[in-house]
C-alpha cells in the first residue's frame, strides 16, 4: 500500500536541501536517512533521503543526487510516498490510515445513517472527508 508521507516545499540554501510539509504522524520512521520514497509525479523519483534536520520548526531533507538549489527547486510540490505493509497498524490505537476509513458508514450519535466515506482529502489546515449520502 502506498502512503503519502510528505510534500516537498521550497528549496533551502544552496546545497540541495528542501523544506517538507510532513503528512505522517511517524516522520522518524518514514522520513529518516536511507528511506527510499516514491513520488507523485513519478518522474521525480524514486528519492533516497540522505540527511534530515529540523531548522526553525521545519523539517529539511536532502536527497541523493540533489546537489544544488536548482535541483531542489525542481522538486517543489512533489508528493513523497512510502510503501507500507497493508496489515501494518499505526502505533497509536486512535489513529487510522486512509484506506482503513474508506467505505465506512457514517452515523450520528443517535444512530442516524448519514452515508459512507468515499474520499479523503488532506488540506493544509484539516482533513476533509467526502461522504456519499444514501439518496445520492
Amino acid at each position: 500500500m502506498q502512503l503519502v508521507v510528505a510534500r516537498v516545499g521550497r528549496a533551502h540554501g544552496i546545497k540541495g536541501e528542501v523544506t517538507v510539509e510532513v503528512r505522517t504522524d511517524e516522520p522518524e520512521l518514514r522520513l529518516g536517512p536511507g528511506a527510499v520514497l516514491l513520488t507523485d509525479p513519478a518522474s521525480a523519483g524514486p528519492l533516497t533521503i540522505e540527511t534530515g534536520r529540523v531548522h526553525s520548526g521545519r523539517l529539511l531533507l536532502r536527497f541523493a543526487g540533489v546537489r544544488d538549489r536548482n535541483a531542489a527547486e525542481a522538486l517543489r510540490n512533489t508528493l513523497l510516498i512510502a510503501e507500507v505493509d497493508p496489515d501494518q497498524q499505526p502505533e497509536d490505537p486512535d489513529e487510522y490510515y486512509d484506506h482503513q476509513l474508506m467505505d465506512l458508514d457514517v452515523v450520528t450519535k443517535d444512530g442516524t445513517e448519514v452515508g459512507r466515506i468515499t474520499e479523503i482529502s488532506h488540506l493544509p489546515s484539516q482533513d476533509l472527508f467526502v461522504v456519499e449520502r444514501p439518496d445520492g
